[in-house]
């Protein structure tokens, strides 16, 4: 059976689950990362030498990354609903999963750190508000993909890149800051709202 290392808290870690949970995956989660088993240790550094969650074993084959899992995951168990053989299509969707992985998260990390881990070495005001700015900014590109495609981030259907995205507007509505009006991401997050997965991965009161 597939297996998943990493706690269920980490943002990263919850890609891989949901993903798992819209293609019915079976899997064994096992809790590492801060606050559960250091992925300090050898037996960790073994199969992840960055030392990061989440990391897969599926059969004998181990593979780190959380968005190259969920692109493994969805091609290799049949997931072509999530993630289209088409190339112009797949590519659609990996424009969003690489850029909620670049530019968003290097625009919230600031801030994120200083506002919700509440970080000793995230505490200067100017750059919690610089980092604040480029949240905003970045949300409001995501504002303007949803008003144009009416439903889903990369188009009219649901597709693997919603995982990531979705995640990324939780994190951004957990956060306190000043969230503004923004009427086609949370029309899009009701949609999203009919699905389990997204209450059980999404939703569920973690940043």
């Amino acid at each position: 059976m597939l297996q998943i290392l990493g706690k269920t808290s980490s943002i990263n870690v919850r890609k891989v689950l949901w993903t798992c949970a819209e293609l019915a995956l079976p899997f064994e989660q096992e809790d590492w990362g801060s606050g559960f088993r250091a992925t300090s240790v050898p037996e960790f550094l073994a199969l992840n030498p960055n030392a990061m969650v989440p990391v897969i074993r599926d059969g004998d084959f181990v593979l780190w990354e959380s968005n190259s899992i969920i692109r493994y995951l969805a091609g290799r168990y049949h997931g072509e609903s999530l993630y289209p053989a088409d190339p112009c299509e797949r590519a659609r969707c990996d424009q969003w999963i690489d850029w909620q992985a670049s530019e968003l998260n290097r625009a919230w990390s600031y801030a994120f750190l200083a506002l919700v881990r509440r970080s000793p070495a995230h505490q200067d005001r100017s750059q919690i508000d610089l980092s604040c700015a480029n949240w905003a900014r970045h949300m409001a590109m995501i504002e303007g993909q949803l008003a144009k495609t009416g439903a889903f981030i990369a188009g009219s259907a649901f597709s693997l890149a919603d995982i990531p995205i979705a995640l990324s507007i939780n994190r951004w509505l957990e956060t306190p800051l000043q969230h503004g009006d923004l009427l086609a991401v949370e029309a899009y997050m009701a949609r999203l709202a009919t699905r389990e997965a997204y209450w059980a991965y999404c939703r569920n009161g973690t940043p």
